[in-house]
This record gives C-alpha cells, sequence and structure tokens, in this order.
C-alpha cells in the first residue's frame, strides 16, 4: 500500500524527465520492485479463502464479486508497473512518441485510473462488511476489531436490503430445474 501511494505521488509530469539517466534507473528499479511484491503477494494470497475471517455464510454472488474485484485489483497493480517497464524500454530505444509509446501510456493511465476505481470498490466492502460485524474487517485490518455479528439497526438493514438484492439477482438468472 505505501509504495503504491508512493508511486501514484511521485508520478512524472512529461515523459521528458525519462532523459535523466538517475531518474530512469531509478522509475525501471522502483517498477521492478513493485512488481515482483505485487506477484509475490498475489501468489501467497491465492493459497486463502476470500472471506477467511467471516463468521457467518457468504453469499455466492458476495464471493464471485470480491474474487472478480481481488482479481482486478491485482490485475491492474501488475499492469502498472509492466507498461511502465514498457515505457522505460521504449523510450530507452529513441521511441518517445508514436503508436507503440501511446498504446502503452494509454494502457499505463487505464490500469492506474481503474486500479482507482477498484480500491475504492474494495475500501467500501470492506467498510460494509465492517458494519454489519461479518468478521472480515478483523481478519484484513488489526484496527476497529469486531466483537461479533452486529445486532444494530444498521447492519439489520444492511442484512435486509442485501438478501433482497440477492435473491432479486438470483431469480433473474435461470437454474437447471426451470
Amino acid at each position: 500500500m505505501i509504495l503504491y501511494a508512493y508511486g501514484i505521488f511521485k508520478q512524472l509530469d512529461d515523459l521528458e524527465q525519462l532523459h535523466d539517466q538517475k531518474l530512469l534507473v531509478f522509475e525501471v528499479a522502483f517498477a521492478s520492485a513493485f512488481l515482483i511484491i505485487v506477484l509475490v503477494r498475489y501468489f501467497y494470497m491465492s493459497r486463502f479463502e476470500t472471506f477467511l475471517g467471516a463468521r457467518e455464510p457468504v453469499p455466492r454472488a458476495h464471493k464471485y464479486l470480491a474474487k472478480t474485484v481481488h482479481l482486478s485489483m491485482y490485475a491492474c497493480l501488475a499492469l502498472l508497473p509492466l507498461t511502465g517497464l514498457a515505457i522505460a524500454g521504449l523510450f530507452t530505444q529513441g521511441v518517445e512518441d508514436g503508436f507503440l509509446m501511446e498504446m502503452a501510456l494509454g494502457l499505463h493511465g487505464f490500469a492506474a485510473d481503474l486500479s482507482y476505481a477498484l480500491i475504492a470498490i474494495h475500501i467500501v466492502a470492506a467498510i460494509y462488511s465492517r458494519l454489519k460485524g461479518e468478521g472480515v474487517w478483523t481478519s484484513m485490518v488489526p484496527l476497529w476489531k469486531e466483537r461479533g455479528t452486529e445486532q444494530n439497526a444498521l447492519a439489520t438493514t444492511l442484512t435486509s436490503l442485501e438478501n433482497k438484492a440477492v435473491q432479486m439477482v438470483k431469480d433473474l438468472i435461470p437454474t437447471k430445474k426451470d
């Protein structure tokens, strides 16, 4: 998370900055380290169930949504350094504009924008789970620990709305019995 934030805040303003050889080497080293960390984390985390800390059964739709968001986040977080390395590689070969550079820059920008959205979705989902007291939050974050499934009005309302939404989706999907 710290490396991601650092990468966002230190991003280059202009491709011309890569003429500074020290900066170019740093960018390549940073992207390489970031990519290795993302890959190691992905392969480590893929060994565990998505809702590891849940105290209640998790609807199948939630599992699919969570896995989709997680896989998409990892894809974006891997695509950022990969496209950054492609940009650096093209730049060192003298390609500073044209189709290939525009593709690399466009894909890099798309991955960054999509990563913002996916991280926001992940944070909202984590807070939603925390408000319901499902146990997932406590398995991810060492602060604001859950004591059990919440029985407050907000948690009850959220659970009811969620169950209705899941049932509506289930009703839309034909089953083999139909």
